[in-house]
């Protein structure tokens, strides 16, 4: 299992990266937010060597519009990953599963180089999903020993831990073979 971590602005842009292969980033929410530490924690992670992902907040409505802004504040960089982080909003709200699975087609539509990520926590996937389409990837949430989320889907990143900082381990051998299929979209 590799090591890795995500960072949003509620993180410091010098994070510590000893150990990590990759490093995923908020960029957007809604059609309106950029991290403003998204330029100095993209840094630290490619001055790290990591494979960087970039993940958008969904919001429910204008999904064209969101997937648009997404990708125009998110770097392009071949093998980077882009997700879409699908979960109760700030008003208590979530994106409906054809929202969710719209602004996936779109981000891959859009950029058809880059693989597409569903980031969602346990309870999502389990009671709220229900295409359980995750584009080129799962990356779920769920707070229990790394590697070992409590779901029988296939999954390609787990997020265990959300405390100093969201930690994640991703289901490859290697950072080579991370790499591989990250630029192998």
């Amino acid at each position: 299992m590799l090591r890795g971590i995500d960072v949003s602005a509620y993180q410091s842009s010098s994070y510590d990266t000893d150990g990590l292969s990759f490093v995923f980033i908020k960029a957007t929410e809604g059609r309106s937010y950029v991290n403003p530490k998204l330029a100095s924690q993209v840094k630290t992670a490619r001055d790290a060597d990591c494979v960087v992902g970039f993940y958008h907040f969904l919001w429910p409505g204008n999904i064209t519009a969101q997937a648009e802004y997404f990708l125009t504040k998110a770097p392009e960089k071949a093998g980077d990953l882009l997700a879409v982080d699908w979960e109760t909003t700030g008003d208590g709200t979530h994106a409906s599963n054809a929202e969710k699975d719209r602004f996936i087609r779109k981000v891959k539509e859009l950029r058809p180089h880059h693989r597409v990520l569903l980031y969602t926590n346990r309870n999502f996937w389990l009671t709220i999903d229900t295409t359980s389409y995750a584009g080129d990837g799962l990356w779920i949430a769920d707070y229990v020993t790394p590697g070992k989320p409590r779901i029988q889907a296939k999954w390609r990143f787990h997020q265990y831990s959300g405390s100093p900082l969201d930690k994640d381990v991703a289901d490859f051998t290697s950072k080579t073979a991370l790499r591989g299929w990250a630029q192998d979209a």
